[in-house]
């Protein structure tokens, strides 16, 4: 061993132990090895820097930027209700759905990038099921590595020893050559995460305080009871008629918080203006300023109709109605006024509901009680006008916002938009028109060309953390090559096992590909293992293909480590993992994966 090789060594050594004990932060080692290999003199700083401009770490970074745009339309959120939906309250059958979901989708495009796409569904779906986000999240990544042994294209090593093969005047494998062995493995690990999910999420995590709901604020403010829906009927004296005309407040004692207008495709929620005429099905959400007896006498008289008003109504229309809490600080201009002498909702499009002087909530007619400096109003409107409110610093301070503003889709009215690019971005990497990170990029600039997404929320989307940790790993993928370390293991490899029996050759390439692939890219694996294996067969006698197929299967089967895939880098924050929760649960996988490997190939490619 040379004086190179024993320091590039010695530095992967002390990265993997001080990603073992956390300390300090993966990110951080990651940077630590970027400055150290060069004073090896093995590879030079530019080299020690070329990862940041690896087209596969702009491709994640662009994946992360798509998977943003689809939580911004609310696919995301419509994709995580349909598997809640099908999973009720069971636990397994989420974790099924959500296994066969990403390894599906990964079949056909970027594992990270599904994982980067699904990590903002699990969290939603693991927050509403109220268990923690740490039992889902490896059964996430391990489903999607699985898939890069479904298809020819689900990832990178696969291509390489197709390739490899069609180098050497072979043909090459088919597009769904790998399922065979893909499909059960997938299935299997269905099955083991069924049982080993009780291992996870044990990790002690410092949460934040939970934000209120709107139930809450209800509940706070005193609004129990004060809230009415009444559809107006055909023949009601107030269809045609414009708000200003009618006076609500002050002939019924009511104040229209917001009115459901039927449309073609859904029912709309409108703001009520002064200009805003009613029409016959209109449905008005009123919070009640009198007596509710007296709201019974008015809607008989003009044919009103009462609806039920469920608890979860707010939830329900939490994509097109919000709620804020605001307080009233002393330089306001508000200070001394009612909420009607401030023209509060014309000149915000936002309603009052509840006022709280102090703790104590006001009860009665809000909208004429004056208001007083340190008051806390609680607010209705659209998002788009709540946001608006963080601007506000003179008259009103935007305190807090309800908990089901994490689930809000600003740009829900685009999600076709959003479909149809990421359709066309999955098209241009299927069929190969174009590079992976082109057909990503194209879909960013048409996210940022639709307003699925803007350039502040794009750089916000972009897990920075994980993108240092995978540059700061790659240099050691050259300096391993440039010393002959990777060399020294191949050439090992045949020797001691070149006449040896096949089975027990195949099981010593798995091994060695599977170990050299938590240290390196399972690219750069595949790369320099393809035609070891391909040469072993040679040397056997034996026919190439279970040899090669060997190698791609391998190369995606690195669970036991989270810096072992950028999939489980991606997970390790989310879901609150250990350096040794991807050791307890990938290793006794991995020993499966390599049986499998070890019965089937051979069934389905004879030596």
């Amino acid at each position: 061993m040379t004086l190179p090789l024993a320091m590039v060594l010695a530095l992967l050594a002390v990265a993997i132990v001080l990603f073992a004990i956390g300390r300090p932060r993966m990110d951080v080692v990651a940077l630590v090895m970027m400055v150290a290999l060069p004073l090896t003199g093995v590879i030079t700083v530019p080299e020690a820097l070329a990862g940041f401009a690896d087209p596969n770490v702009i491709l994640i970074a662009a994946l992360f930027v798509l998977g943003e745009g689809l939580v911004r339309t609310g696919i995301t959120a419509r994709m995580g209700d349909w598997m809640t939906r099908r999973a009720g309250a069971s636990e397994t059958r989420l974790i099924f759905f959500l296994m066969v979901s990403a390894a599906a989708l990964s079949s056909i495009m970027s594992s990270t990038g599904v994982v980067a796409i699904f990590i903002p569904i699990v969290l939603r779906m693991a927050r509403r099921m109220g268990v923690p986000a740490g039992r889902l999240m490896m059964p996430l990544a391990m489903a999607a590595m699985i898939a890069g042994m479904t298809t020819l294209v689900a990832t990178a090593p696969n291509l390489v020893v197709h390739g490899e093969l069609v180098r050497r005047g072979l043909d090459g494998f088919g597009f769904f050559a790998f399922a065979p062995f893909g499909v059960p493995i997938l299935a299997l690990a269905i099955l083991y995460m069924f049982v080993a999910r009780r291992y996870l999420g044990q990790s002690a995590q410092e949460e934040p305080a939970p934000r209120a709901s709107i139930r809450e604020w209800i509940d706070d403010f005193a609004l129990e009871g004060r809230e009415m829906r009444l559809r107006i009927e055909p023949g009601s004296v107030l269809a045609g008629r414009r708000l200003d005309q009618l006076d609500l407040r002050s002939s019924a004692g009511v104040n229209i918080v917001a009115i459901e207008r039927p449309g073609p495709r859904r029912t709309e929620l409108r703001l009520p203006r002064a200009g805003t005429e009613l029409a016959a099905g209109d449905v008005l959400l009123l919070d009640v300023l009198g007596d509710h007896a007296d709201i019974d006498r008015f809607a008989a008289a003009n044919r009103l109709r009462a609806l039920p008003l469920g608890q979860g109504y707010f939830t329900d229309r939490r994509q097109d109605l919000g709620m804020a809490q605001v307080m009233v600080p002393p330089t306001s201009t508000l200070v001394g006024r009612s909420v009607v002498q401030t023209a509060f909702r014309t000149k915000r499009d936002l309603a009052v509901i509840g006022i709280r002087h102090g703790a104590t909530p006001v009860t009665g007619a809000i909208v004429d009680e004056p208001l007083r400096a340190g008051d806390t109003l609680l607010v209705m409107g659209t998002w788009k006008a709540i946001r608006r409110l963080a601007s506000e610093r003179r008259d009103l301070i935007l305190l807090d916002l309800p908990e089901e503003a994490d689930e809000i889709a600003p740009e829900a009215d685009r999600a076709l938009a959003a479909l149809a690019i990421l359709g066309l971005v999955v098209v241009l990497m299927v069929t190969g028109i174009v590079p992976n990170v082109q057909a990503a990029l194209l879909g960013c600039l048409l996210m940022g060309l639709f307003r699925c997404i803007d350039i502040a929320g794009a750089y916000r989307a972009i897990n920075w953390q994980t993108l240092v940790l995978i540059v700061g790993m790659l240099p050691f993928s050259l300096a391993l090559t440039r010393t002959g370390g990777v060399d020294l293991a191949a050439t090992a490899l045949t020797d001691a096992l070149g006449n040896g029996n096949p089975r027990l050759v195949m099981a010593a390439i798995f091994v060695l590909t599977t170990m050299l692939s938590l240290f390196i890219s399972n690219t750069a694996t595949a790369v320099l293992m393809a035609p070891v294996a391909l040469a072993i067969a040679d040397t056997l006698g034996a026919s190439p293909y279970p040899f090669a197929m060997t190698v791609a299967l391998a190369a995606s089967a690195a669970y036991m480590t989270p810096v072992s895939s950028p999939i489980n880098t991606l997970v390790v924050g989310p879901g609150n993992y250990r350096f040794m929760d991807f050791v307890r649960i990938g290793t006794p996988f991995w020993l499966i994966t390599l049986a499998v490997v070890l019965v089937m190939v051979p069934m389905v490619l004879p030596f």
